[in-house]
């Protein structure tokens, strides 16, 4: 059995730990997914704060330095707290295509909700978690980051 978790940042955990009560035989596969627009849009910002005169490819070595970097540990974070083998996945794109691309292969796809946490409903889904729990070619194993909100906060039907 092939496990794929999809980490992000500020809710990675609560898939790690989803994946921790997997069988001991199943792979396990620490997925997280970087989009090349963020470095564009550090640089715009850059930009914006300092004046348009300066050469963008002057530190855009260090941002994708600084992104990997940050990848690594967050990779490393994520295998030491499964506590058992896993193989790290880092992609380059969109993220919600590149999940749905990397979980043609397995067999159950672990996403974790980053939306609203405050109450039941469709909008504890970010868009992109979304399109992923809508499109994955596989289950969906789909758990909340923390302590899921009590029945009472579905939001009530429409008149």
């Amino acid at each position: 059995m092939k496990i794929l978790v999809w980490l992000a940042e500020g809710t990675w955990q609560a898939g790690v730990d989803a994946a921790r009560v997997a069988a001991a035989d199943a792979e396990i596969v620490l997925l997280h997914v970087v989009d090349p627009a963020l470095a564009a849009g550090v640089d715009a910002a850059r930009a914006g704060l300092f004046g348009r005169g300066r050469d963008p490819a002057e530190h855009s070595d260090v941002i994708a330095a600084a992104v990997e970097d940050a990848e690594r540990s967050l990779l490393h974070a994520a295998r030491t707290r499964l506590g058992r083998p896993a193989r790290p996945l880092a992609l380059r794109g969109r993220a919600e295509r590149e999940v749905t691309a990397a979980a043609a292969g397995a067999d159950l796809l672990i996403v974790v909700r980053d939306g609203d946490h405050r109450r039941l409903g469709p909008h504890s889904l970010a868009p992109a978690t979304r399109f992923v729990v809508d499109h994955a070619p596989c289950p969906v194993l789909l758990v909340w980051p923390d302590q899921p909100p009590a029945l009472d906060t579905i939001p009530p039907p429409p008149p």
